[in-house]
């Protein structure tokens, strides 16, 4: 007869092999259970950034010798034309001229990575960081000009959501100053509001499709829409902003410095690493060339 402790002993031993060989009680990566990496690391997302091409005045490193640069404005309406009477002597006018200085700021990171990590790692994780540090420098750069965007000269506050007439007022607004309106640049949110305004739902409604195609208005009331993501703005409320504004005056840009990549070595740490920077400032260029509208 089996003794108490030689029954416990082999419910014990057959406990452990049903432990052992089932996947009930093992965890991946596990010496038993195989656990499988895929190939590929996986990117995050890319966020939708405002474009340079809208900015109407761009200076590269060739065109700043020293720290900074002078952009010299000619201010509307600064001469006139006088009506004489016969023998009268002319009257003298001449331009009066506005100055804006930009001087670059330096923006960067430095990225270490120890040599193990170099030599162990799965992934080439200097190049792999390195490439996101251009992200983030690029969705820097979207903050800087909507930050400079914000200093227009007229604001248009509406109200729970974008109306038509916040439009029309703001390129009213602009022709008045005797700007041509021709780019919209917009926030997610003020995009939704976009395509819930009744006129432009009416307009797809009797044949334009570009909403229901794309998702958003590429083109309204003769301006092109940029739309930029508020994960790269300076704050979440600017999804509910929009600038109408006339590209050819509107905005300004020094650059001293392009992104620029450096490696190095820390032998002390043992490290190795790249610097990212770049020397950079955005600038209004006429601040009556640009309409913010708001909405809360």
């Amino acid at each position: 007869m089996k003794t108490l402790a030689k029954l416990l002993d082999e419910a014990s031993r057959t406990r452990t092999v049903k432990e052992y060989t089932t996947t009930g009680t093992g965890t991946e990566g596990s010496l038993l259970i195989e656990k499988t990496i895929y190939a590929t690391l996986w990117d995050a997302a890319q966020k939708t950034l405002i474009p340079r091409d809208i900015i109407a005045v761009q200076n590269g490193p060739g065109d700043i010798k020293g720290s900074s640069i002078d952009i010299d404005l000619v201010d509307p309406d600064s001469m006139r034309v006088y009506e004489l009477a016969e023998g009268q002597a002319i009257p003298i006018d001449v331009l009066s001229y506005t100055s804006i200085n930009l001087k670059p700021v330096r923006y960067g990171v430095r990225i270490p990575v120890t040599k193990e990590m170099v030599e162990d790692g799965k992934w080439n994780l200097i190049q792999k960081n390195v490439e996101y540090a251009g992200r983030e420098i690029a969705e820097n750069e979207n903050s800087l000009i909507l930050q400079a965007l914000d200093n227009a000269g007229t604001t248009i506050s509406g109200g729970a959501r974008v109306l038509y007439s916040d439009l029309t007022n703001a390129i009213k607004t602009l022709r008045d100053n005797d700007y041509n309106p021709d780019t919209l640049i917009c926030g997610h949110e003020f995009m939704d509001d976009l395509l819930n305004i009744d006129v432009l739902v009416r307009a797809n409604e009797r044949g334009n499709k570009e909403a229901l195609d794309t998702g958003m208005i590429n083109n309204v009331l003769g301006m092109k829409v940029v739309l930029y993501s508020t994960n790269a703005a300076p704050s979440s409320t600017y999804s509910k902003y929009g600038y109408v504004i006339d590209s050819q005056h509107a905005l300004t840009m020094a650059e001293k410095r392009p992104i620029t990549v450096e490696k190095y070595d820390d032998k002390i740490h043992d490290l190795s690493g790249a610097v990212v920077t770049q020397r950079i400032k955005y600038s209004y260029l006429r601040a009556d060339a640009i309409v913010k509208i708001t909405t809360s």
